[in-house]
């Protein structure tokens, strides 16, 4: 399978410009977008989705016109939405049977055994006569994909899946993620950097509707390997250091700013190289991004 995603844009009537010309091909297996929050990564999401339409651009699934061909699009099309309702006080086997049912899958005993398969595929037949409005968050997700399966698809699109759930769940629904990756395209969008490096063997970053890069994320951080330098900060030196040095992160260690600047030469001031990672190549595009669209001061 391959997607296609062509010259796409998007502007809301408030003014906000979505998504500004962008351009992805994708290959079966597991493909990472990140970004931050209203970088554009769920209206993305929801135009491949079949569920809005861009202003301009094309979207080709093999040989589908996913712009046109919309219903033909659905048929092959698993999608989990960043948030999706279910019914609380139906059990996860009645509302699993009953969306079959809606997604044409008439035959009772088909349904039956499609049903079962799709609850032991993610972990779930034990719990199948629980009411939903009991799961946890790292339940109802994998419900979620369990449901997002129901028509066996070849393009599978999650939307931040795993915000919000406990190391254990995050570990079983990356390794379901993996399995499905297997055999279809799934698109994994985040503003997690980890869940990216754990799973996907290309990526683009995306900010302010643009796509900044795509490719390998391994390759990706070989790019920056030996240019990323890091030193322990008073707060009070955050300002200053943000003003003279190419700053691409900071986080707080033992209650300690400690904070990463990107340059081709040891930066000096007691900087110490330290080993790149995904997390550093991120932020160096979101850096790069942040500063071009901010206005310059007179």
């Amino acid at each position: 399978m391959k997607l296609t995603i062509s010259n796409l844009s998007k502007t809301y009537p408030n003014g906000t410009r979505a998504l500004d010309n962008v351009s992805i091909e994708i290959q079966t297996g597991m493909f990472g977008l990140l970004g931050p929050n209203g970088a554009g990564k769920s209206t993305l999401m929801r135009t491949i989705a079949t569920l809005q339409m861009p202003d301009s651009g094309s979207i080709q699934l093999n040989e589908l016109n996913v712009l046109t061909q919309k219903k033909e699009v659905r048929q092959i099309l698993g999608y989990l939405p960043q948030e999706f309702g279910v019914y609380p006080k139906i059990s996860a086997e009645s509302l699993l049977d009953h969306l079959a049912v809606l997604k044409g899958i008439t035959h009772k005993g088909t349904r039956k055994e499609l049903v079962k398969a799709l609850l032991e595929k993610t972990n779930l037949y034990h719990v199948r006569k629980k009411r939903l409005g009991g799961f946890s968050g790292g339940m109802k997700q994998r419900f979620g994909i369990a449901q997002a399966l129901l028509t066996r698809p070849k393009l599978i699109i999650v939307d931040e899946p795993t915000a919000g759930l406990d190391p254990a769940e995050r570990n079983r629904f990356h390794n379901l993620l993996s399995e499905l990756g297997e055999e279809a395209i799934v698109i994994l969008s985040t503003h997690i950097v980890d869940d990216v490096k754990e799973l996907c063997t290309d990526m683009a970053i995306i900010n302010h509707g643009k796509i900044l890069m795509q490719g390998n994320p391994l390759a990706a951080i070989s790019e920056v390997e030996g240019r990323v330098w890091k030193k322990r900060i008073h707060k009070s030196k955050l300002k200053e250091y943000r003003n003279n040095y190419q700053l691409i992160s900071e986080k707080l260690i033992a209650g300690q700013p400690e904070i990463h600047v990107l340059s081709d030469e040891n930066p000096g001031e007691g900087f110490l190289s330290t080993e790149a990672d995904l997390e550093d190549v991120y932020f160096s595009y979101i850096h790069k991004s942040q500063a071009a669209t901010s206005p310059v001061s007179a």
